[in-house]
């Protein structure tokens, strides 16, 4: 008797139609995905043209930063610098923007490198000093390397500031000089901090992260945005289009793992930071929204309190959350001005 051999053509045509099937499946699937992942930035709203149109650039180690500068109130000869947030831009502060310049002679706010309208280099190795740099030079442009001025910073912002801070209370070559500092909402205690899980999975994932920021779409964004937002203070549709926007300029979404170090660069440099701010002599102020995830009520403001003893706090509504000069713009200017105008 002899023994049938089974053979790939016994095995025969389903079989090679299925894998022809599937082969078709992946090539019509391929340029689908491409599409997917190279989506292009959205349209500039006309509120975030008229933004970017009132500002200017200038040149930083070959990379342009984008900034504006208003001149306001006269007769006053103080300037505020403001200090943005992570992942979001110096949009953050159109809300107080005209209000601020009815204080101060010069408002000036910039987008740091990786953010907003500024360049967004990669590979880069982003860092809290090199940003810090940039607000050095950014002064010294703008010819006010002699003047006295005012910071007002948030989240990522506030890391800036005490290195800035820093600097200027061990009299470092081109270091600001500071009248005062007001910090809002950031995460200034690495014991205190709390990133949230995209945050977490961006930084920490090695090989794996360029394929994360790829993934990151506006749905992914506006869901964890909104989560450090209070209920009731929730950006519009058209907020949320705004910071999306403007991280997709320049594929901004492609350099978040990189700039999200700066969590690590807090810690190894926890005793800089939070030592400049525990021993420098200039006026300080803390501007709080209490229902922060990121930095939760009360345990933040205790420590803050605690080991920053010379400090005043301004503590907003318990419904205001991690971004409060965007969800109560009226509490976060007057709790700064009743600060600035105390000395």
């Amino acid at each position: 008797m002899t023994r049938r051999h089974s053979t790939s053509e016994e095995c025969g045509p389903s079989s090679r139609g299925m894998k022809e099937w599937w082969l078709h499946v992946g090539l019509l699937c391929v340029p689908l995905i491409a599409v997917y992942l190279h989506i292009p930035p959205p349209q500039l709203s006309p509120a975030l043209h008229a933004w970017r149109t009132a500002g200017a650039f200038f040149t930083f180690r070959g990379h342009n930063i984008f900034y504006r500068d208003s001149t306001g109130a006269v007769g006053s000869t103080d300037v505020v610098i403001l200090l943005h947030g992570f992942p979001t831009s110096s949009y953050d502060w159109y809300k107080i923007w005209e209000p601020l310049s009815q204080r101060f002679n010069r408002v000036i706010a910039l987008d740091f490198l990786g953010f907003g309208f500024s360049d967004k280099p990669r590979p880069h190795r982003y860092s809290i000093f090199e940003q810090a740099g940039i607000v050095e030079a950014l002064v010294s442009h703008l010819g006010l390397a002699h003047q006295r001025v005012n910071l007002l910073s948030h989240d990522y912002g506030d890391t800036v500031a005490l290195e800035l801070l820093y600097r200027y209370d061990h009299n470092r070559t081109g270091h600001l000089l500071i009248n005062s500092l007001c910090l809002s909402n950031g995460g200034i205690f690495p014991e205190t901090h709390y990133p949230r899980l995209l945050q977490k999975l961006l930084k920490d994932s090695g090989f794996l992260s360029p394929v994360l920021t790829r993934l990151v779409n506006y749905m992914l964004f506006s869901k964890g945005i909104g989560e450090v937002f209070g209920p009731y203070t929730q950006p519009t549709d058209a907020e949320y289009w705004d910071m999306w926007t403007g991280i997709r300029v320049n594929d901004g979404n492609l350099v978040m793992d990189s700039i999200l170090q700066y969590i690590n660069q807090r810690l190894k440099h926890r005793d800089r930071w939070v030592g400049a701010l525990t021993t420098t002599s200039i006026p300080l102020h803390m501007i709080y929204g209490p229902l922060d995830p990121v930095n939760p009520h009360p345990q933040f403001i205790r420590h803050y309190q605690n080991l920053v003893q010379r400090s005043t706090v301004s503590v907003l509504d318990e419904h205001i959350s991690h971004y409060p000069q965007l969800e109560d713009p009226t509490g976060f200017l007057n709790g700064y001005l009743n600060f600035i105008n105390s000395f």
